[in-house]
């Protein structure tokens, strides 16, 4: 069981909504922000994608409610515009395949620049149905419960899944 409040979750259920996500690089500013908000070039340096893109992506992320405006900041006589995300988590009612694509390719890239080792493992085992619900719900609430860090701490990214191959 998720320990979430419900205004820290955002259900994705909108053609615009999913069409946001179906890009690995709105994948990828989606996870950046659920740390902290963050600014434009900020946002470039930590992906190693240009200010432009960032730009044009938040601006499809923005217009879908999945990101919002998070004020303005003075610096050297200039403003940096802030940004974040629209909620802690995102629930995605009846994911699209472009969305999940984008999900992997997001991870992909995410693995590609991480400076450490990372643990990357498909199995496929036989299991009863009831079986397979028990593990999904041990794996999820490991997950949910795993207690952060202070900041200042590593980020580590976790991507669990459990389905059932077909045609099997």
């Amino acid at each position: 069981m998720s320990h979430q409040r419900d205004e820290d979750v955002q259900r994705v259920s909108t053609p615009v909504q999913h069409a946001a996500l179906a890009h690995p690089v709105r994948q990828r500013l989606l996870f950046a922000l659920s740390a902290r908000p963050s600014t434009i070039s900020r946002l470039a340096a930590q992906l190693g994608v240009n200010k432009g893109s960032v730009s044009h992506h938040l601006k499809v992320l923005c217009e879908a409610g999945l990101v919002r405006d998070a004020g303005t900041r003075t610096v050297r006589g200039g403003t940096e515009k802030y940004y974040r995300r629209a909620a802690e988590r995102l629930l995605v009612d009846e994911p699209q395949p472009e969305g999940t694509a984008a999900l992997f390719g997001a991870v992909a890239q995410e693995l590609d620049r991480s400076p450490s080792d990372h643990l990357l493992t498909l199995r496929h085992v036989r299991l009863s149905p009831a079986k397979a619900a028990r593990l999904a719900e041990a794996l999820a609430a490991l997950v949910d419960d795993t207690e952060e860090d202070a900041e200042g701490e590593p980020v580590h990214g976790l991507l669990v899944t459990l389905y059932q191959q077909a045609g099997a």
